[in-house]
């Protein structure tokens, strides 16, 4: 499904040249759970942007069901984006003024869904998570782990191929955390949704079916 070949990614600062990855290689199955472990700076949430499309590689080429995205123009690829991958990162990035719902029907309303049925399918998704009581909640008034769960429903809403999920039990203490990667796990395993997550969890790596580690932008494990 994602195939990566030679993939680098460099940034100039200061007049300097900093490799961030350096020829990665490695294929990503459909259905298939994979964790990237690795220390701070090691290129992993780098990484994870570029397998998203929110980043370009410098060097190298990513594939997604054997087409280089990356070759398309702005607008396809932000197309691309919001139907083929669910994000949900450390920080939830809800918008404070919006509801629950609001908030989980968003990606539907870009892509274009009628009012009515993106409603619908952000208070199914909603009701998946365990928050039906909670759909005019706003952020404020909802405890982190809840909002992480809106997190989450956000993500799936559009019923993408790909779930990538940067460090997205870090904010959260080990009880709270464990109910999000449950979600995780049991959305990967019933609706066969690629799951790829950066995480420092040992608890949620070891539950994924591969792991690869990076260490100064190389992989040095995989299992």
């Amino acid at each position: 499904m994602i195939q990566l070949h030679n993939l680098s990614k460099t940034f100039i600062k200061d007049g300097n040249r900093i490799e961030v990855l350096t020829e990665l290689n490695f294929n990503i199955e459909q259905g298939q759970s994979l964790a990237i472990l690795g220390v701070s700076g090691a290129g992993k949430s780098t990484l994870i942007h570029i397998l998203g499309a929110l980043d370009h590689p410098t060097s190298g080429t990513v594939l997604f069901d054997d087409v280089n995205v990356f070759e398309w123009n702005e607008k396809k690829l932000a197309d691309f984006r919001n139907r083929k991958i669910g994000f949900v990162f450390q920080f939830h990035n809800l918008l404070p003024e919006f509801s629950c719902l609001e908030n989980t029907m968003m990606p539907a309303m870009i892509q274009g869904l009628p009012l009515r049925e993106a409603t619908e399918r952000a208070e199914l998704i909603l009701n998946e998570v365990g928050l039906s009581n909670r759909l005019t909640h706003k952020p404020g008034e909802l405890s982190g782990g809840e909002q992480q769960r809106v997190a989450v429903a956000r993500a799936l809403i559009n019923e993408p191929e790909i779930i990538l999920a940067d460090e997205p039990t870090g904010n959260l203490d080990t009880e709270t955390g464990k109910k999000i990667e449950d979600l995780l796990v049991r959305f990967n395993q019933t609706k066969k949704i690629t799951l790829i997550v950066v995480t420092h969890n040992k608890s949620l790596a070891d539950r994924m079916s591969q792991s690869i580690g990076l260490k100064d932008g190389k992989i040095y494990s995989r299992d």
